[in-house]
């Protein structure tokens, strides 16, 4: 049986960053991935970059078969730079499945070859897969996609239906929308966007049936099927509609399949996350579980962020944990891009703070008439007595780089009114904060 310092099972965000600073640091560190086409994790090849790159192509007015051609250029430049990163880094990689034997021994499959290793430290990045609800006829029916599958396509869909009005389902929307499908997203609430103000939520749907897609709330989805000729039936509260491909963006969850956590003393919550502690540790001594797969926020930069705490605890360089995090932004790519930090209005409200709210409309921002996109709304919330900020709506072109001002803003307390006096370049959209900060 091989022994290493590190093994990380799985090439995600945080495995693959821990294993190889590791490996230059001089310890013996083994990495297991179960397909080569997943090196680098779920943002590089199936998740944030290929739908971002989908979506500026788009906007480029590109074809569907040039956005997926550049699609799958971009994906594989970087699959295999990240491929190159860890082995430049001296990290034995296994193209395996991994799977544990015992609390510290890992058997590793690899075709009809296996073998069994072990670790001083084991971290599970395993990442997280499609929800699929139990709808019947969800899984049998031709043409029906999880977000992986609904990235490979040949054709255009000319019908597009998508069930659920998440963040997926909305992304996915805007894009195919604007790539020439004609879109349907149903929902099974009265809104979208619940948790954003309720503006935003409002100028969001106004703005998406704008670029054609439509919308159908309070939605039931009963079953589906194929008509003869491999249409998709979707049958809501008994209605039935055709599609020529349906998506499912229903959310996602850790992806602990087969990982043989039934052979450990490993914890999974009722979500069916590895259960950790504010330092990714398992209940296991010296197992850590990362990423999604621990059941936190699913973004790669709180995977990243798990790195760093990891290895900090590895190294003893600091005592940073899950506890200490703060102000976490967010970003959904619809056109324009909506991030937010913080609370909304109403959080401040129900909190009972001493808050004040101004709101600014991108059409009044001269950036916007450069940029030709007046779509969209700034909303900032302060705390009157201490002059903190309290949260940011960012609802315009450029959103998703001007929201990370606010969170360094806010985590060190930096009073709104620096913002408000602040001197910004000319024309910008980051010079509209000196506005909207202008109570």
């Amino acid at each position: 049986m091989k022994t290493y310092d590190l093994l990380v099972i799985g090439f995600g965000k945080a495995g693959k960053t821990l294993a190889a600073k590791m490996s230059s640091l001089g310890k013996k560190v083994a990495l297991v991935e179960e397909s080569s086409s997943m090196y680098g994790g779920t943002c590089i090849n199936i998740g944030c970059i290929p739908t971002k790159t989908l979506i500026h192509a788009a906007e480029n007015h590109l074809t569907f078969e040039q956005a997926m051609a550049e699609k799958e250029v971009v994906t594989h430049r970087l699959n295999q730079k990240n491929k190159a990163n860890v082995v430049n880094a001296g990290v034995d990689l296994y193209d395996a499945k991994a799977s544990f034997v015992s609390n510290k021994v890992i058997k590793i499959v690899a075709g009809e070859d296996s073998e069994q290793l072990t670790a001083d430290t084991i971290v599970i990045n395993t990442g997280a897969i499609s929800n699929r609800l139990p709808i019947p006829g969800l899984k049998e029916s031709k043409n029906v996609f999880d977000s992986t599958g609904i990235q490979k396509l040949e054709t255009l869909p000319q019908r597009l239906g998508i069930i659920g009005g998440g963040n997926i389902g909305l992304e996915f929307a805007s894009l195919y929308a604007n790539l020439g499908s004609k879109v349907t997203v149903f929902e099974t609430a009265n809104r979208i966007l619940p948790r954003e103000e309720d503006i935003v939520a409002q100028l969001a749907k106004e703005y998406m049936e704008e670029d054609g897609v439509s919308f159908v709330l309070n939605a039931q989805i009963n079953a589906l099927e194929n008509d003869e000729e491999d249409n998709v039936i979707l049958s809501n509260h008994g209605q039935k509609m055709s599609f020529d491909a349906v998506l499912y963006a229903t959310g996602r969850k850790p992806n602990i399949t087969d990982l043989g956590l039934e052979n450990t003393d490993i914890v999974v919550t009722d979500r069916g996350a590895i259960e950790v502690d504010d330092y990714c540790e398992t209940s296991v001594p010296n197992v850590y579980a990362v990423g999604d797969v621990n059941g936190g926020l699913q973004f790669t930069y709180m995977s990243l962020d798990d790195y760093r705490i990891v290895f900090n605890k590895l190294t003893g360089q600091s005592d940073y944990n899950a506890s200490q995090r703060k102000n976490i932004p967010t970003t959904l790519f619809i056109n324009p891009a909506l991030a937010r930090v913080g609370l909304t209005e109403k959080e401040a409200a129900e909190a009972n703070l001493p808050y004040k709210a101004n709101e600014l409309m991108v059409s009044a921002m001269p950036r916007a008439h450069v940029n030709g996109n007046l779509r969209g709304i700034y909303k900032v919330i302060v705390n009157e007595k201490t002059q903190d900020i309290l949260g940011a709506t960012l609802f315009g072109e450029g959103a998703q780089e001007n929201i990370n001002l606010i969170k360094l803003a806010m985590d060190n307390h930096i009073p709104y009114t620096y913002i408000k006096n602040q001197i910004f370049t000319h024309p910008t959209m980051a010079e509209n904060l000196n506005d909207v900060f202008n109570f």
